[in-house]
């Protein structure tokens, strides 16, 4: 048997029995996040472990905070940076060679042969919600700071690691779209109702559960990899979907990409096997991930938000913050009444302010539109809402020595929740860098 691989962000311990303890333990973080190295490590073991002599695996975190908190978006917006700054036609293949790695990562995991078994405490989230669902068995402390969860939506991207095919193959179409569309949690007894877990447990007694588990030698086989299972039918899960991918873009007008394709990778994937459901997954993230919608989500509703709540937390938030959201405010909708009826259909068109359009075809066909309406507005409707945005970057544009530069996002993010800038256009800053104010 080959060596283990070396790993910087798990270590690892042996029972006398054979248990392969697996520790996800990232070097100077308080919580563990999925980099893009601990990606590339859990690949490698998955390899080394379809060899091993192991009698099984059980992977916790070493933190006593949570499992792990989802993916390293700092990395994300990063890579995001590099794909785009390639020639067009090589985006493509960039995208799914630095993406691909996780979900590949998973799937090794859950068909070495090997049982394998997850005792979680805490948050897991994102990645960290992605590898507990492809472990075999899955246990859950019943604290209530113990929650699962895939939030990338909220961001604007859709789970990269599996999560769109394995938590609804799970619990079911309908019980996984909360969790995946809105961001909603399960904790420990609705995980394990619906299926997404396996054991509930005190605090404590996670990782001998999990260990009981591996010593009673069981199929190291995910259901769907067995030959009993069945997938539904493509018409069964378009039941279910269909009325919820028209609702999400009545709501939102076409504006949020996210959604409609984590209903994409639904469809695709779930009438299909596992394996194919990955590649839908990986090949609906390649066209999402090079948007513009989930870059200006990512820096003010992720980075924004961290450095919001950092500055908040220390009392020392930018001063003016109120004031500038008011002119930002203000300029909209001046802008918005001088264009008379053309401008109230503009903010409604637009999604600012809270508000958008009802009509389901006019949002299906601008959620499907290259370049995005505000890359290339041509009616004069569109033309009304991008001179409307325009005036709050004027604003910004004249604030620039306000705020220092590395204020742009949170401030941003003041404008989405007090001026109602619509989020997957960042704010008045973001807008400002892209577009200009004219």
């Amino acid at each position: 048997m080959s060596d283990l691989p070396k790993m910087t962000n798990f270590r690892t311990r042996r029972t006398d029995d054979g248990i392969l303890h697996l520790i996800f333990d990232m070097p100077d973080r308080s919580m563990n996040v999925f980099s893009n190295q601990a990606i590339h490590e859990i690949e490698a073991f998955a390899d080394w472990l379809k060899g091993s002599d192991v009698l099984g695996v059980v992977i916790s975190s070493g933190k006593s905070n949570a499992f792990c908190a989802g993916a390293d978006l700092t990395e994300l917006a990063e890579a995001y940076e590099m794909i785009m700054a390639a020639p067009k036609e090589k985006r493509d293949a960039l995208t799914v060679d630095h993406f691909s790695p996780i979900g590949r990562a998973f799937r090794k995991l859950e068909t070495a042969d090997k049982p394998v078994a997850v005792a979680a405490h805490g948050l897991a989230l994102g990645g960290g919600c992605e590898l507990f669902l492809a472990c075999h068995y899955r246990v859950l402390t019943d604290a209530k700071e113990t929650q699962i969860g895939l939030p990338e939506s909220l961001v604007g991207l859709l789970p990269g690691g599996g999560g769109t095919q394995r938590l609804p193959r799970f619990t079911g179409v309908e019980q996984s779209l909360g969790v995946l569309l809105e961001g909603a949690r399960f904790d420990a007894q609705r995980a394990v109702a619906l299926g997404a877990a396996s054991q509930a447990v005190p605090p404590g007694q996670e990782t001998a559960a999990a260990e009981a588990w591996v010593r009673s030698k069981p199929d190291p086989r995910q259901p769907w990899d067995r030959p009993d299972w069945r997938q539904p039918t493509k018409d069964k899960v378009l039941s279910v979907t269909r009325p919820v991918r028209e609702k999400i873009l009545r709501q939102t007008g076409g504006h949020y990409p996210a959604e409609p394709a984590i209903l994409d990778c639904i469809d695709r994937g779930l009438p299909a096997t596992m394996d194919e459901g990955i590649a839908a997954e990986v090949d609906v993230f390649k066209d999402l991930v090079q948007r513009i919608e989930p870059r200006n989500m990512i820096a003010v509703k992720f980075l924004g938000r961290v450095e919001y709540d950092k500055r908040r937390r220390k009392d020392a938030l930018p001063t003016g913050l109120d004031a500038f959201a008011a002119e930002v405010k203000a300029a909209m909708q001046a802008k918005a009444g001088q264009l008379g009826a053309t401008g109230a259909a503009a903010l409604s068109f637009a999604g600012i302010d809270g508000a958008a359009p009802g009509d389901f075809e006019a949002a299906r066909e601008i959620a499907r539109r290259m370049p995005q309406w505000f890359e290339a507005p041509s009616s004069d409707v569109e033309k009304a809402a991008f001179a409307i945005l325009a005036a709050a970057a004027q604003v910004a544009s004249r604030h620039k020595g306000t705020f220092a530069p590395e204020d742009c996002n949170l401030v941003d993010l003041h404008c989405q929740q007090a001026a109602g800038f619509p989020a997957y256009l960042g704010g008045p800053f973001t807008f400002l860098a892209r577009y200009g104010s004219e």
